[in-house]
């Protein structure tokens, strides 16, 4: 039980970042790397600018949903202008462009960062109440655990309802499908695009205020090793399913829990690349993924 728990906890971890990266596979066929520097900047977003080692965070004395709501705005509107700077003028770039000037974009966000905040570590005490742990026999369950398990339930369900229940949600299903044919029949791209852009951004600030809350540190790429894991699992679960998306991130959070786990104390610090082994093998045998979509059905 406390395998399954802590499993299903780093999956869900995974699977948002997953969808956030998903959406825009399927909307834009943009794989956007800079996904991790959004979640980065919802964190350092918590603490005021200094190059000091100490913090001091900006949201003295507020609750937690005032924090919450300010964290995924300030994403939001960071993803929003990356896309009316950078990714507009694209539109209608090839994928490998796409790609550059996501990583373009990551590095200079990177930087930025580095400028205002300097590039020393800093600790955060974000909600220290979610760090306790209840004790059920031989199971230690962890109040952020069961958080990170219940807000990522809750996304999914209302990701699901906005996509199948709204003008907008059956919108972007429709460009997902066929970009081309979509804008013919009166789909303003610009629009989905921007509203995939503002949900990724909600996705990434949950996954930073999450995360944060787990680890207590700040870095300039805090976000990037959850942008690769993120990627491997919609490449897992089939580029542009978002069902995939979702799959292959709790796939790799079960996997390296598993391996974490059961793997010998002396191979224990290999668990990645064991994990990383484990997903050749999967792609080896299903090159397009667990779920492949029909609008991407080329080789990953």
């Amino acid at each position: 039980m406390q395998t399954v728990l802590d499993a299903a906890s780093l999956g869900s971890l995974y699977a948002l970042v997953a969808l956030g990266l998903g959406l825009l596979m399927g909307v834009l066929r943009l794989i956007n790397f800079a996904h991790g520097d959004f979640i980065t900047i919802g964190a350092y977003s918590l603490v005021l600018p200094t190059t000091d080692a100490v913090t001091r965070m900006v949201f003295v004395g507020w609750n937690w949903a005032a924090i919450a709501l300010v964290v995924c705005a300030v994403v939001v509107i960071v993803a929003m202008v990356s896309d009316a700077v950078l990714f507009k003028p694209l539109r209608t770039a090839s994928v490998g462009t796409l790609l550059i000037a996501s990583f373009a974009l990551s590095y200079f966000i990177q930087s930025g960062i580095m400028m205002i905040y300097g590039a020393r570590p800093k600790g955060v005490d974000l909600w220290p109440a979610l760090n306790q742990s209840i004790v059920l026999g031989d199971v230690r369950i962890s109040l952020v655990q069961l958080t990170t398990i219940g807000v990522t339930v809750l996304l999914l369900v209302a990701l699901s309802v906005l996509l199948k229940g709204t003008p907008i949600g059956l919108q972007m299903r429709a460009a997902a499908t066929d970009f081309k044919m979509a804008r013919l029949l009166g789909v303003r791209g610009n629009r989905v695009i921007g509203a995939a852009f503002a949900i990724s951004g909600v996705l990434a600030g949950v996954v930073s205020l999450l995360f944060i809350v787990q680890t207590g540190a700040l870095s300039p790429t805090l976000g990037l090793p959850l942008a690769i894991f993120g990627f491997i699992a919609t490449v897992v679960g089939g580029m542009g399913s978002l069902v995939g998306a979702v799959v292959g991130g709790f796939l790799i959070g079960v996997t390296m829990t598993l391996f974490q786990t059961f793997l010998p104390p002396e191979l224990r610090d290999f668990r990645d690349a064991f994990t990383f082994g484990l997903i050749v093998l999967i792609l080896v045998f299903r090159p397009n993924g667990l779920f492949p979509s029909n609008a991407l059905a080329e080789r990953v």
